[in-house]
């Protein structure tokens, strides 16, 4: 793990772990219905406000809270066009397989590249410090897969123009 990003996970741990206090509130408008209140907003007063952790132009996190859902959404560091291009492709393969990791949301919101959804149920269904360990992790992984797959593709290039110039000596 990068020690110059470390600050920035470490800060991002502690605002999961307090934006994760969430318990069981049903719907103030329909009678038996129980759903994210980040989602909908239907009452404002049970919305707390966003926290944005901000490690530069690029690379944020806002994590929004209400008294039953936490909604948490990633820019990933895109300092490149291919970097915007591995990440847009890398979001979109999770994206389709968004159902095999619970929380992760199919759609990001305007400005973010993921998001996750984290709900009353996973908080008791799963126990809390795993989850935000699961968030913090899943950023450190994708920064890493990033940097390889860019480095990858760099020497890929790399090679390809060596051969293609050789037939010109």
């Amino acid at each position: 793990m990068a020690t110059s990003k470390q600050p920035y996970y470490d800060q991002m741990r502690k605002a999961l772990n307090l934006a994760l206090c969430i318990q069981n509130f049903p719907c103030q408008m329909v009678e038996r219905h129980n759903k994210p209140e980040i989602e909908f907003k239907d009452s404002p007063e049970l919305i707390l406000n966003p926290v944005l952790i901000t490690r530069n132009e690029n690379e944020r996190c806002l994590i929004e809270g209400s008294i039953n859902s936490a909604r948490i959404n990633i820019r990933v560091k895109q300092a490149d066009e291919l970097e915007e291009i591995l990440c847009r492709q890398f979001m979109r393969f999770l994206a389709q397989r968004a159902e095999a990791f619970q929380v992760l949301r199919r759609v990001p919101v305007e400005g973010y590249d993921i998001s996750f959804l984290v709900t009353h149920a996973h908080v008791e269904d799963m126990i809390k410090s795993k989850v935000v360990e699961f968030i913090v992790q899943f950023m450190e992984d994708i920064d890493r897969e990033i940097n390889e797959q860019k480095l990858s593709v760099s020497s890929r290039g790399r090679v390809v123009a060596t051969d293609y110039l050789k037939q010109f000596l």
